[in-house]
């Protein structure tokens, strides 16, 4: 793992993902044209690259406008006798006119304003049977059709664009198309090469071509010279990944989705009990409430009942109080007519 930090924009060794893919593949691809020869990687970033390249090259110079990363590839590559790297901007390369005999620049063009301006510059150090490999995304494929944006592209090209740009400067090319899938493929546009590229979909085996459709990137192998070119035929490159990353990434992902669906179903199932359990409380809480009014009614009635029996128990005391008036009433009267009797010893 590099102690460079990955920003998003420039790739280094142990970020995970399709892009290590890629980007590996690219200068695995490119070393097919190095052999005995000085190179120049620009944009060489951590400077992984230039290493590989260094295996087969007679020389490699490394060129980043990062003194970050430069400073990091010169300690991570020290022991590398012909490697060098150099701090500098893509369009002003501190090497001699005519003293390249490859050139790479892979992911390069896009983040950049002053395309012309690069690719003058490749042209000037390159010599005149000199070889430039160049990639760069495909912007039909990269952002239209997946609606993507990559916040570190200035200027992305279609096909037509990046071949005006090349053509101009080299009037003989090579196109090769490159696309991630469990393996990462570069073929031949053409699809004339040593090899055999069959490309099928699973709604239709039947129907095959020999080339690869909808590159994610393009890489351009180009020169002044045609034999240049013929020196390195066409070839099919594959590029496999030993501990399988993608297809384990891709059955874990598979699992996971295996996992959230029967998850989903489980709470699916879930969610129909509650909603059974839902309806029963609401068939029970109906019948409550049925309950509760019918207790409120006999309770208004009693109640009714109640306030009724008060007021005729409450005239029943009146009457009665009446009629104790009027008994002690004639009590009364009746001592006063007995009172002369007592007196003349009638009475007692």
């Amino acid at each position: 793992m590099s102690d460079l930090p990955f920003t998003g924009e420039r790739f280094v060794p142990g970020t995970k993902g399709e892009i290590w893919v890629e980007h590996w593949h690219r200068y695995h691809f490119a070393a097919r044209w190095v052999a005995g020869t000085r190179v120049l990687d620009v944009a060489c970033g951590e400077g992984y690259g230039s290493a590989l390249l260094a295996r087969h090259a007679a020389s490699v110079t490394g060129v980043d406008i990062s003194p970050q990363a430069i400073d990091h590839a010169k300690a991570e590559y020290a022991s590398l006798a012909n490697v060098e790297y150099l701090c500098a901007s893509c369009t002003a390369l501190p090497v001699e006119s005519g003293s390249i005999d490859v050139a790479v620049s892979f992911e390069t063009i896009e983040h950049i304003e002053a395309q012309a301006q690069f690719l003058d510059e490749l042209a000037r150090v390159l010599k005149p049977g000199g070889v430039l490999l160049l990639s760069c995304p495909n912007k039909l494929e990269y952002t239209d059709k997946r609606s993507y944006v990559n916040e570190f592209h200035v200027k992305e090209l279609y096909r037509e664009e990046l071949a005006a740009l090349v053509g101009s400067r080299w009037p003989f090319s090579t196109w090769f198309a490159q696309r991630p899938s469990f393996f990462s493929v570069i073929a031949p546009e053409s699809g004339a090469a040593a090899g055999e590229l069959v490309e099928t979909a699973e709604e239709d085996p039947s129907q095959a071509t020999t080339t690869l459709t909808n590159p994610l990137y393009f890489i351009v192998a180009a020169s002044r010279e045609a034999a240049a070119l013929q020196a390195t035929p066409a070839a099919l490159s594959v590029l496999a990944d030993r501990g399988d990353w993608v297809h384990r990434d891709y059955e874990k992902v598979m699992g996971m989705l295996e996992d959230s669906v029967g998850h989903g179903e489980a709470l699916e199932s879930q969610v129909r009990q509650r909603d059974r359990d839902l309806a029963r409380m609401g068939d029970e809480l109906r019948g409550l409430l049925v309950e509760r009014n019918d207790a409120q009614r006999r309770l208004g009635e009693a109640h009714a009942t109640l306030q009724a029996t008060r007021a005729e128990l409450a005239s029943r005391v009146l009457q009665l109080s009446e009629k104790q008036r009027e008994l002690d009433s004639r009590r009364g009267w009746r001592w006063w007519l007995k009172l002369p009797l007592i007196r003349l010893g009638i009475l007692k």
